[in-house]
Formats: structure tokens, sequence, C-alpha cells
């Protein structure tokens, strides 16, 4: 199975993310937190940018409006990593042991 390099931004911590695993989860293994509440796609708590690469969904119709497409926005909790990444999330935090 295939992974990716997901690199979040401005804190540039870096984690994989294997094909077909949402990101969100992904990142959850990292030990790194990315703001989410509903976790299927509608509420938009995790809502981020995909500064370079690019994503598909586990969902046909996420809470992403046409010009959120556009921009480049992003839902972790249901987008997957089709290459690496760099994903602009300052809310993000890292666990710390």
């Amino acid at each position: 199975m295939s992974s990716y390099l997901i690199t979040v931004q401005p804190a540039g911590w870096r984690f994989e993310a294997e094909e077909g695993r949402a990101l969100l989860l992904a990142a959850e293994d990292a030990g790194i937190v990315l703001p989410a509440s509903c976790r299927n796609g509608t509420c938009r708590t995790c809502l981020c940018r995909v500064a370079a690469g690019e994503v598909a969904y586990l969902i046909d119709w996420p809470g992403l409006s046409p010009d959120d497409k556009r921009a480049g926005d992003t839902l972790p909790c249901v987008a997957v990593a089709r290459s690496d990444l760099a994903l602009w999330a300052p809310a993000a935090r890292r666990i710390t042991a």
C-alpha cells in the first residue's frame, strides 16, 4: 500500500498518510490534532487549505462550495491524499507525551 508525506504548515510538522486513510485520522495517528467536530464532511470545523498536492474525497459531496474548492480548501476528515501534500492548518497542535 502506498503512503504520502503530509506537511502541516506553518509549523512544519510531517506525517505519513496511508493511501485511502482520511487525513484527519492519519494526523491523529502521528500525534497531530487538527480541529474537528462532525468528522463526516458537513460542519467545516476541520477546514484547511491544500498549499501543495492533490486530495480526493471519501464521500461524494463534502461540505465545500465551488469557491472553496477553487481556493484550495479541503476537509481533512473526509479527504485522502493522492500525492505528497502541504496543508495550511495554523490551528493544528501537536500532542506531546
